[in-house]
């Protein structure tokens, strides 16, 4: 196949220059002898309707979305899989038959990046705390109760967006303030955290885990860096601490195998690769 007819993909949101997607998918590519493209698409919120009119033309056989895009790409799907209809967000797009379709291979993704660091998480969680309010946080909840939690706690600075979600899901979420934050954190038996407070470049994530108990599992879905400061404390705490890589691997999977057609694996191979880039970039900064 020529470049000139090879499949393109991508990855949009903003900001977007810390994305490991191209990584992956080009690793991809490359050890499974495909020709084809995945490219990083820099989009404020007013300029996705544009791309995603894009999709179909030009090569562009879809894309990934991540922060703040999913619940905008979830409006602007026509169909949407089981997962996206369920969270309220979409993160993977594509086109079928003129329609533009969605899907969030973000509820697996996380579920399967916990189930393989932390085996036993489920056997012991009741309650789980979830930090953030938006398209991410949606996939979290929507994963959480798949699996049968008693009670998912959201806790965002923005009470009314907070609200706006678990209103979706019904009774077994509930919307706190951040202010309550230490009073579930005492209930807790998994954290997550879905904002961007912790990523490189962002604000930092400053909370005291000092009220969970030692058994409570913590994991954020920020992977740059790897030991977000949410991690680091957790590990000092003694708590069990699951960084986001692994769902970003997990979740690109399905994507690359509706656009590209051949199912690709997550080995270790492929999280040193994305480990070693991102070390190489957090040495650079320090």
């Amino acid at each position: 196949m020529s470049a000139a007819v090879a499949p393109r993909a991508g990855v949009c949101g903003w900001p977007i220059a810390h994305s490991r997607s191209p990584l992956i998918h080009q690793y991809w590519l490359r050890t499974l002898g495909i020709e084809g493209a995945y490219e990083r698409f820099a989009l404020r919120p007013g300029e996705f309707a544009a791309f995603a009119a894009s999709i179909g033309r030009d090569r562009l056989v879809g894309a990934n979305v991540t922060a703040p895009l999913k619940e905008a790409a979830f409006a602007a799907c026509e169909r949407l899989a089981a997962d996206a209809q369920g969270s309220g967000a979409v993160n993977t797009l594509w086109r079928e038959e003129g329609a533009l379709c969605g899907d969030n291979t973000d509820v697996a993704g996380f579920l399967a990046n916990l189930d393989a660091a932390a085996p036993d998480w489920r056997a012991a969680a009741a309650t789980a705390v979830v930090l953030g309010a938006g398209g991410a946080a949606r996939a979290i909840v929507h994963a959480l109760l798949s699996r049968g939690l008693e009670r998912v706690a959201v806790v965002n600075r923005t009470d009314e967006r907070a609200q706006a979600l678990t209103a979706r899901f019904g009774g077994a979420t509930t919307a706190a303030p951040w202010r309550d934050l230490p009073h579930w954190l005492e209930r807790a038996d998994l954290l997550v955290n879905t904002t961007t407070l912790g990523m490189a470049g962002q604000s930092a994530l400053d909370i005291d885990l000092e009220p969970m108990k030692k058994t409570a599992v913590v994991t954020d879905i920020v992977y740059v860096p790897l030991a977000t400061p949410l991690i680091e404390a957790a590990r000092r705490r003694g708590l069990t601490a699951v960084d986001g890589l692994g769902m970003l691997l997990h979740q690109a999977a399905p994507g690359f195998e509706r656009w590209f057609g051949a199912r690709p694996t997550v080995t270790p191979e492929l999280r040193a690769l994305v480990e070693a880039d991102i070390r190489a970039v957090e040495g650079k900064r320090a």
